[in-house]
């Protein structure tokens, strides 16, 4: 009598790793300029100059012109040229409000979800936030900035949390980089996310949450404290 054995489940073939499209790298590159104010809100853009710069044609500026008006930062006129979207000085504190309540509330759960390795990788971030911060390289201490507050939030441990986060953090991204030239801002901020960093470490939730809270919520009121001047921190990379 044969005794018949399962055969090996046949290995999936894996997928070839698909490379972004001009499109999606057209959008990439035309955010960071929006962003860090390469591009100045309000700033027409001016299409045959942006496909000599990034080295494309128009149908994938086109595309990516149309995705980044989806995320509120172009604005598409109808037989015109695009703009890059004005800031609206009114609709930034309610958003900093909500942002505040999702990280502080993130924060106090990732006091007790963070692991070792998490709370390491943190203190790497403050040590290059705090030499970005000496050099007074206001690029380099954005982005770095933009990191630690998306790993605090990831520490939560909660996808749902990070979702909610994701869908806030982008819109917020230009008014975060101009409030960070305003004047004695910068030092404020990098002092700001010492605090954050020490009561994540002594797994101080109260603390933790209160003063990332704080933090956002500062933020938001050097927004609408005035027009935010020109960044001149650091070199901006388009």
């Amino acid at each position: 009598m044969s005794v018949e054995t399962d055969s090996p489940a046949p290995r999936r073939a894996r997928r070839p790793r698909q490379e972004p499209s001009l499109a999606d790298r057209a959008v990439d590159r035309l955010r960071r300029m929006i962003v860090r104010g390469a591009l100045a809100p309000g700033s027409r853009i001016v299409e045959p100059d942006l496909c000599e710069d990034l080295g494309i044609s128009r149908t994938p500026l086109r595309e990516a012109l149309k995705l980044l008006a989806s995320e509120g930062l172009v604005m598409l006129r109808r037989n015109r040229s695009a703009i890059v979207t004005p800031l609206d000085g009114a609709a930034l504190p309610p958003l900093f409000e909500v942002e505040a309540g999702i990280e502080g509330f993130a924060a106090r759960l990732a006091c007790a979800r963070m692991t070792a390795t998490d709370l390491k990788r943190l203190h790497a971030l403050q040590d290059r936030l705090e030499a970005a911060h000496a050099a007074g390289d206001l690029t380099a201490y954005f982005d770095i900035n933009q990191i630690i507050h998306r790993s605090i939030v990831a520490g939560a441990k909660n996808r749902a949390l990070v979702d909610a986060h994701d869908r806030l953090f982008g819109p917020l991204e230009r008014a975060r980089f101009l409030a960070l030239a305003f004047e004695g801002r910068l030092a404020e901020s990098v002092v700001e996310h010492r605090s954050i960093l020490d009561a994540l470490v002594r797994r101080d939730a109260d603390a933790a949450g209160t003063l990332l809270s704080h933090h956002i919520t500062r933020t938001g009121e050097v927004m609408a404290g005035g027009p935010p001047p020109v960044p001149t921190e650091g070199p901006v990379d388009p």
